[in-house]
């Protein structure tokens, strides 16, 4: 993952989840992967539920790209609420299947369990996982960066410096969480650079939007903020799905002009399993294969 950003030009990159069923996996795998494939990604990302509670679906999902495309392949993990032992299983499984690309993640806390504890056999944090993924080796490893801090963190840079340390763990790529406000990524960016001394490359993360509702419950997740501007907009659409999402398009396109026109060296796209938008973005931007 992080050799296709050193090569020059602008790399992309997809991220996917794990189908829920058999129908959503005829989907993916009939039309939205073959699509996406289309637009020559240089990797995809699978991510993983928080305490493995997607794994077995990841694993066979990540397995089956990787048997039947050509495509570069890096799975999503997470190490709240898991062992030591556990992490080591998986990763033995991806080993087994050639894939040596991972996003080492926290992962969030169940949500359902207030007085959640990490378990003492495992990892606590994100560094500690890179940290851990590092002493194995053989692992080309990307780490989650948040232009606008963690929810969790009340000081912004002290979440950038929780990234610096990240990578200094042996991250060799760092993806953003999304945002909206590219100047949120400029600063973060230039943090990381030249405050914390940062050299891999830093990637923007894009979700091109496509409802009001729907991208308000991600931010509210992720700690991100809709720009009033693109929330009156939104507003504006009611309950039109289709201009929200060619306004999702517009607001995308016009972000990554900017990123480029700044230097970042690609973008990692959150398809949510889809290529409508997507394509229509990078096809604006001319950087659809041909």
């Amino acid at each position: 993952m992080s050799d296709a950003h050193r090569r020059g030009g602008i790399t992309i990159s997809f991220e996917l989840f794990p189908p829920k069923d058999s129908d959503g996996e005829a989907k993916l795998f009939g039309q939205g992967l073959p699509a996406l494939i289309k637009l020559g990604p240089a990797f995809v990302t699978c991510t993983y539920g928080a305490g493995g509670a997607t794994k077995a679906k990841t694993l066979e999902t990540i397995t089956r790209i990787k048997r039947e495309t050509d495509l570069e392949v890096a799975s999503h993990l997470t190490c709240v609420g898991a062992t030591t032992e556990e992490i080591d299983t998986f990763l033995d499984h991806i080993d087994e299947q050639g894939i040596t690309n991972v996003v080492a993640l926290r992962g969030d806390p169940p949500k359902d369990d207030p007085g959640f504890v990490p378990s003492p056999a495992g990892l606590r944090y994100a560094a500690d996982l890179v940290a851990y993924l590092s002493r194995r080796g053989g692992l080309d490893v990307a780490v989650a960066g948040y232009p606008e801090g963690h929810p969790e963190c009340l000081d912004k840079c002290e979440d950038w410096r929780r990234c610096a340390e990240k990578v200094e763990a042996g991250a060799g790529l760092v993806i953003t969480q999304l945002f909206y406000d590219n100047r949120d990524f400029f600063e973060f960016d230039q943090y990381l650079k030249n405050k914390m001394g940062v050299q891999v490359p830093v990637v923007p993360g894009i979700l091109p939007i496509l409802s009001g509702p729907q991208i308000r419950r991600f931010c509210s997740l992720c700690g991100a903020k809709v720009p009033a501007e693109v929330g009156r907009k939104l507003d504006s659409f009611g309950d039109d799905h289709t201009a929200s999402r060619e306004y999702g398009v517009e607001v995308a396109t016009k972000m990554c002009q900017e990123l480029i026109a700044y230097g970042v060296p690609g973008f990692h796209f959150y398809t949510l399993n889809r290529v409508h938008s997507t394509r229509e973005v990078l096809q604006n931007l001319g950087l659809a294969a041909k």
